[in-house]
């Protein structure tokens, strides 16, 4: 069926992104400040008064928790009274998309006539503060890390696998491993597509870095690009220290044509699809792929009767590399090609969930100047969370709202067997995969190896960074550590791998 009521075809109208960069923290603006900005940049953009919002979805913040839930002080700011007003209950990086996919089914519902998505991150603001509170103590702020360390550590968290960034690294070294690809092969891969993210970056006025890096740049390790966790550097990892804001404002074509908005102006909503990984890294069934990525890629291209080569342009998430490399493949994006409008994770900048408003921002401002349609992929979470979704100059013949984007049954009956999980294993065991995690002075402080038990479970065990041959090993790329054997043996605490 296609949609052909006016009413119930739901279109953005206009977008806005902000950067705040003061020399003194105490003069930078908060989270919420920076969505009032933005906002009022896309109420601009789509020439309505932001007092006519009647739904206001906001992506969760991290960076000033003290602002608590933010929809009614949001809202008294624009001087709006939204019917529908809420904020997502966490902030993963899916959430953009999984609100705008929401608005869209509200004004397909006929539920609402104007509906406004924002979010922001003032991370380099409050780290900022902190430093400058802290008086000669400790000054390292990492907000990241710190969300995901408030409680008891459980067993991943013992190995070091607490943030995302220790955790990402494991599908990197599995994926290399299962697409027959060498360490320097993979190593050039990331590069590429970093380096032509750090070119859209460099072009786009909203981004955070405005500096093109070549390939060499980004695979070059020294202090200014020191290694974080095996194989990333830290030119290859989201970049949260930023003061951004981005929000977009949808509505009916019929709402936009009764405003007197050009025809021109109007990017149309095509349909989206979600599907997540379990919650826990230790209950998954495999590292080197994504069932749930998978599906939420495919379902959305079924959904809106698309494949890759009607696309003229794709936002893949890419807080690390092995997410756009997962993505690309899955979708049939060419590694030549940019997969980015607004410059990627780390140039154009991370601000923790809220990233994908950015992309949305930047993937209409580049449709409305060329192409027909753009793909824009999301992901959350630790890999956990993904939706897409479809953006067109044109009308999208195969979108109709409202729709259920939900697909994780279809998800689930793809799914492998989930090892058993161990956790007091001694004895042989094969690399299932691995990191190093290293110091801010580049060097490496610890290590962990997921590997698996010789029937099929799946355990947990330590890297003696001490250890030169085990270290060069894992690292020197020599020999493909995913897939060998080795041996578990009991430490003082915990257990550790041995090459053997």
């Amino acid at each position: 069926m296609v949609m052909t009521d006016p009413e119930r075809i739901p279109v953005i109208i206009g977008v806005g992104q902000v950067n705040d960069r003061p020399e003194d923290p105490d003069q930078g603006l908060d989270s919420l400040g920076l969505m009032v900005a933005a906002l009022e940049v896309a109420a601009e953009d789509a020439g309505v008064s932001l007092t006519g919002i009647d739904s206001l979805a906001i992506v969760d913040q991290i960076s000033f928790h003290s602002l608590g839930k933010l929809p009614g002080p949001l809202a008294a700011a624009i001087g709006a009274n939204p019917a529908v007003s809420y904020q997502s209950d966490a902030p993963h990086g899916d959430t953009p998309i999984r609100l705008l996919n929401e608005a869209a089914n509200r004004i397909g519902a006929g539920e609402v006539k104007l509906a406004a998505i924002v979010g922001a991150e003032a991370l380099r603001t409050a780290a900022g503060r902190a430093a400058k509170a802290a008086s000669g103590e400790d000054k390292s702020y990492n907000a990241v890390r710190q969300v995901a360390t408030r409680r008891e550590p459980n067993y991943a968290q013992v190995h070091g696998l607490s943030a995302p960034v220790d955790v990402y690294p494991l599908y990197e070294n599995a994926t290399r491993a299962a697409w027959g690809q060498s360490l320097e092969e993979a190593q050039f891969e990331s590069a590429e597509i970093w380096s032509r993210f750090s070119e859209v970056a460099a072009a786009n006025d909203g981004a955070w870095i405005r500096k093109p890096a070549s390939p060499a740049d980004i695979l070059r390790v020294d202090e200014r690009n020191r290694p974080i966790a095996f194989p990333y550097s830290k030119l290859m990892v989201a970049n949260s220290s930023v003061n951004q804001g981005a929000g977009f404002i949808v509505t009916s074509l019929a709402e936009a044509r009764h405003r007197g908005i050009a025809e021109e102006r109007l990017i149309y909503v095509g349909m989206g699809a979600a599907a997540k990984e379990p919650a826990s890294i230790l209950h998954r069934d495999r590292y080197d792929g994504s069932v749930s990525m998978e599906t939420s890629i495919t379902r959305t291209l079924d959904l809106n009767g698309m494949t890759v080569e009607d696309f003229d342009c794709v936002e893949l998430y890419s807080c690390f590399p092995c997410v756009p490399k997962m993505a690309r493949r899955i979708l049939g994006w060419p590694w030549d090609r940019p997969a980015t409008v607004f410059g990627g994770l780390t140039f154009g900048g991370g601000p923790i969930a809220n990233y994908m408003s950015h992309a949305v921002v930047s993937m209409v401002e580049k449709l409305r100047k060329e192409g027909r349609y753009g793909f824009l992929f999301a992901n959350g979470g630790f890999a956990t969370d993904n939706h897409c979704i479809v953006l067109g100059r044109e009308p999208i013949a195969a979108a109709r709202f409202p729709q259920d984007f939900d697909y994780q049954a279809e998800a689930e009956e793809k799914r492998g067997p989930v090892p058993e999980l161990v956790k007091d294993y001694a004895g042989p065991a094969t690399v299932e995969s691995y990191t190093i995690f290293y110091g801010r002075d580049g060097t490496p402080k610890a290590g962990v190896v997921v590997a698996r038990t010789p029937d099929g479970k799946r355990t947990l065990a330590h890297v003696d960074v001490g250890d030169a041959a085990t270290l060069a090993f894992l690292t020197d790329g020599k020999v493909e550590p995913v897939g060998t054997a080795g041996r578990i043996v009991p430490l003082d605490e915990g257990f550790g791998w041995r090459a053997t």
